[in-house]
């Protein structure tokens, strides 16, 4: 099959899972306008912000599309082939993460705009909720720190592609373009909220702006250059300040603006699958196993795509941000359920990324060079291959500013977390929860170094996906309890456990035998028997009240049980 009708099949079944499968799992949940969202019933303009549709799903997009989505395929590609992956992001992006995304955002708003753990609390019970918390808190770390150190990565070295020019840093000009951008939405977000221009004047106004400086960044390119451990200190230094600031100042605009950059990737792929003439280059199946810790299709392939198919922190975002800006319940399916299967069209272009380049160019080339140089190949079809130093640092400044979307995102719920956990409310609390949550994220950094990403990788994934399924597990109880049909997330969460609970042990048994003291390795180890004993409670909590069908503890008063 060519590209192009590759592309074509894979957008149909997206559009039929929208239209069919989507619309179906909606009627489960009753969605209706007469009730009265938390943004409304709790607005306080930091967190409970009532936000247009159009803004809220380019922010929510930007938030969950991130390094995961891309990342992930294009290194399970260059690891097994390009069709296994294919067909795992399609069916997985429709049956279980876009229904894992859009369950999520139904249930906190009808819990008062409660995180995924408060929701855990008040179905399985309270020991429970605290074992979720923990289990996100842990997960969000390593979140942040494979995030990180990619983003530290591309701030380094670049496209080695353009290496050669002496004049021109490419790792310097994508940090000055993704610095700009973030003071571009700084300023947008207070140019919003205190001279309040309609919101198609900053549109215009903001977002050729953010293409702009993919070009500055080109003339600055040696500004800002440092090493990967002080860029990964600095980036975490952003990450403490942008979650305690309003989302007003930098969370909506920064999500708003970088919606664009993502469609335009998007549009990007779409032009270059259909008329860039590029022949599938990676074969359709390596193995059944590569070799060595990770190497095994069964499980691996599933937790190294992460995102791309399914992702528990989507559930993060959904209950920790977006709940809380929804103006309209009916508004939960296009944003929930119709930014995950966005999300599974950006893993499909991240693959055909990795898919158009040669086996042995691509097999040590970092997912984000390549994912770099495909969008600016792509874009230099509509501006001449004379311009590929903006086109390549574009691609590149496109994948650091989704990064940037998830890991502030990720910062502020670890803030959120900790502060429940401890119940710390107040503005020194915020700064304490925020401390607590960047610290083992540099210290990992500082002891992994760069591209320590890989190492964290498959463990990240494994956790990602294995709280997608534990807060399944939750929903299921919650409809339980409430007399609703729960078998559509059910099954799902079935699958998804197995895979990640086997790929959890594997790594924790891999992880001890190549341990040499205390070192990453012992640290992995120790994170997945965490992860797995707390699955295991979790599991059990769960089995109990599907079983049963009671809730431990009545709902918060600001909740809606129906």
């Amino acid at each position: 099959m060519s590209l192009p009708a590759l592309a074509i099949a894979f957008s149909i079944a997206l559009f039929a899972g929208y239209r069919l499968y989507g619309r179906w799992v909606a009627r489960h949940f009753g969605l209706d306008d007469a009730r009265v969202t938390p943004a409304h019933t709790h607005a306080d303009g930091v967190d409970y912000v009532a936000t247009p549709p159009f803004y809220l799903f380019a922010q929510h997009f930007s938030a969950i599309a991130a390094a995961g989505p891309i990342v992930g395929p294009i290194l399970a590609c260059q690891t097994f082939g390009w069709l296994p992956c294919l067909l795992w992001i399609g069916l997985g992006v429709v049956f279980i993460g876009a229904v894992h995304d859009f369950s999520s955002l139904v249930a906190s708003v009808r819990h008062g705009g409660g995180s995924v753990a408060e929701i855990a609390r008040v179905r399985l019970g309270s020991a429970a909720g605290r074992a979720m918390l923990a289990f996100i808190w842990i997960a969000l770390v390593y979140v942040i720190v494979a995030f990180v150190d990619i983003t530290a990565s591309s701030f380094v070295s670049g496209t080695e592609e353009l290496a050669a020019e002496r004049s021109f840093n490419p790792g310097g000009a994508v940090a000055a373009a993704s610095l700009l951008y973030l003071v571009l939405a700084v300023v947008m977000g207070f140019v919003q909220r205190f001279l309040d221009p309609p919101l198609w004047l900053l549109t215009i106004v903001f977002v050729p702006a953010t293409f702009a400086l993919a070009w500055i960044g080109t003339h600055l390119s040696h500004v800002f250059v440092f090493s990967h451990d002080q860029w990964a200190l600095l980036i975490l230094a952003y990450c403490a300040v942008a979650s305690v600031v309003p989302v007003w100042s930098l969370l909506q605009p920064r999500g708003y603006l970088g919606g664009f950059v993502l469609y335009s990737a998007l549009a990007l792929g779409v032009i270059g699958v259909l008329f860039g003439g590029y022949a599938i280059e990676q074969p359709a199946f390596k193995t059944w196993d590569a070799g060595g810790l990770t190497g095994s299709l069964f499980p691996f392939l599933f937790v190294t795509i992460a995102c791309g198919a399914c992702s528990g922190f989507h559930g993060l975002v959904c209950s920790g941000t977006t709940s809380k800006q929804l103006e309209r319940e009916s508004h939960a399916r296009a944003i929930g359920y119709g930014a995950m299967l966005a999300e599974g069209f950006v893993a499909f272009l991240a693959l055909v990324t990795v898919m158009i380049v040669a086996p042995t160019a691509g097999t040590d080339l970092p997912p984000g060079k390549i994912y770099g140089n495909g969008i600016g190949s792509f874009l230099t079809l509509l501006i001449g291959k004379e311009s590929l130093p903006f086109a390549v640092t574009f691609g590149a400044m496109a994948l650091s500013t989704f990064i940037f979307d998830t890991i502030d995102v990720s910062t502020r719920l670890g803030r959120y977390i900790v502060q429940e956990l401890f119940s710390w409310r107040s503005r020194i609390g915020a700064l304490a929860g925020t401390v607590l949550t960047i610290a083992p994220a540099a210290l990992f950094l500082l002891w992994g170094g760069e591209g320590s990403y890989r190492t964290f990788w498959t463990l990240f994934g494994a956790s990602n996906q294995l709280l997608a399924a534990l807060t399944l597990v939750a929903i299921a109880a919650w409809l339980r309890q409430e007399g609703r049909p729960f078998a559509f997330v059910a099954v799902p969460l079935v699958l998804v456990i197995g895979l990640t609970l086997w790929a959890l042990a594997r790594l924790f048994t891999g992880s001890v035998a190549a341990s040499q003291g205390v070192d990453v390795a012992l640290a992995n180890a120790i994170a997945a028997a965490a992860l797995i004993a707390l699955a295991v409670f979790l599991l059990y909590s769960g089995w109990r009240r599907l079983r049963g069908g009671e809730s431990e503890s009545v709902l918060p008063a600001t909740a809606d049980p129906s």
